[in-house]
């Protein structure tokens, strides 16, 4: 078979690349509105570990469905018992994505302004999933107090401890709250590395794309200080450190300190 040199083989023009892109964002919100009220129907059932168990079935069908494969690496590094999930936030996929991902006995550690986003909301408190208030001291500090109750009873939970995400790639701040959660539990850290979400999803955009996404779970962390202050800063700097070195993305943090 003769093979067409490159100046001969179709090239799909600008317009098509564009009305392809519609299509395929008009498909991937469908999708998301279908399976998103599917999931809501489930949260009808008693248990919470079922209703979880539906959330990420419909997670892993909207990934598979919108040509976005999830590859999930080291998932046996879970520890079988209680443990703080921390990753990287690079986009609003991150929690679709995480919870495809993680068994149904983890909840999520989520900022307040979640709780207010028609459909998203109502899911996530009947995942029961925890809201955290950034911005009003008095009310996060009992949020805070709330989360440390739910750990110390034995429950594992995902943080994002970035707290937000930048426009540009990198790693930024890691805030305590995860670490001291994880501290006065007494229970290890497991760091986990997303990418392909700021791809598919990207920050400050609403258009999705497609793309592979990947989690990959580190080697759980326990930290050897001595007081729970102690034992917090250690699990923070060492989880962020960990992630940095598996993420390949620039630290922002440093960045700003060289910038200043």
């Amino acid at each position: 078979m003769t093979e067409l040199h490159p100046d001969q083989r179709p090239v799909t023009s600008a317009p098509h690349r564009f009305v392809a892109r519609i299509v395929y964002g008009i498909y991937t919100y469908c999708m998301f509105l279908v399976l998103g009220l599917t999931a809501l129907f489930g949260m009808a059932l008693p248990g919470l570990h079922r209703r979880r168990g539906v959330a990420r079935t419909m997670s892993r069908l909207l990934l598979l469905f919108t040509g976005m494969p999830l590859v999930v690496k080291n998932l046996e590094r879970i520890p079988a018992g209680q443990c703080v999930v921390v990753a990287n936030h690079a986009s609003y996929l991150d929690g679709v994505v995480m919870t495809a991902a993680l068994p149904p006995r983890f909840g999520f550690v989520i900022k307040r302004e979640m709780e207010s986003v028609p459909l998203a909301g109502a899911l996530l408190r009947r995942l029961g999933s925890e809201f955290v208030e950034r911005f009003n001291r008095h009310r996060g500090g009992a949020d805070a107090r709330r989360v440390l109750r739910t750990a110390v009873s034995g429950n594992s939970l995902v943080f994002f401890p970035e707290g937000t995400f930048e426009p540009r790639p990198g790693l930024g701040k890691f805030h305590a709250g995860a670490f001291t959660i994880a501290a006065r539990a007494g229970c290890p850290v497991v760091p986990a590395v997303v990418r392909g979400t700021r791809r598919a999803l990207p920050p400050l955009k609403l258009w999705p794309h497609p793309a592979r996404i990947e989690i990959e779970f580190l080697e759980p962390i326990v930290a050897a200080s001595d007081t729970p202050d102690a034992v917090a800063v250690e699990l923070r700097d060492r989880a962020r450190a960990a992630i940095l070195e598996e993420l390949r993305e620039p630290d922002l943090v440093a960045e700003r300190a060289a910038a200043a």
